[in-house]
């Protein structure tokens, strides 16, 4: 397990075991790739990140991420992953989220993409990228980071 302090300087524990922190998390996070390139979202505030948001009532943490991904990026999973697990000790707040790694088969273009601008495809993650600007918060802790060093050795693309 991890534990370390956010952008916010909020306390995250980050573990790859499953459903350490809740068997029903309320909240998903979704790195994503397509055609060998990384699939993120331009969300309208927070700027770019990996897909996702809340489950809803009635839908389990994977039903959402796959719900995440088609709505802020139009993309279809050909499979998806469960990574890990992260519990966040907010201010006034808790938030337990489940971390999935997709991959996907195709993107359509949507009517709408809710509250981002739609998908964007990068060839690379910048290696500094606490330092630019243009990317989310979520992007910028050890979240991803770590995610993407499990990713790395549980599977080749």
């Amino acid at each position: 397990m991890y534990v370390f302090r956010d952008y916010y300087n909020n306390v995250v524990k980050l573990s790859f075991e499953k459903n350490p922190f809740s068997e029903e998390p309320m909240h998903v996070l979704v790195i994503c790739r397509y055609q060998d390139k990384w699939l993120l979202t331009k969300h309208k505030t927070r700027g770019l990140e990996f897909p996702g948001g809340k489950v809803e009532e009635n839908e389990t943490a994977q039903e959402a991420a796959i719900r995440e991904v088609k709505e802020e990026t139009g993309a279809n999973i050909a499979d998806i992953h469960y990574i890990g697990q992260y519990h966040v000790e907010g201010k006034g707040d808790q938030v337990d989220k489940n971390i999935y790694y997709a991959r996907i088969s195709e993107i359509v273009e949507q009517p709408t993409y809710y509250e981002t601008d739609g998908p964007v495809l990068l060839e690379k993650l910048p290696k500094n990228i606490k330092q630019k600007r243009q990317f989310s918060f979520i992007m910028k802790d050890d979240i991803v980071k770590r995610s993407l060093e499990q990713i790395n050795k549980k599977f080749k693309d």
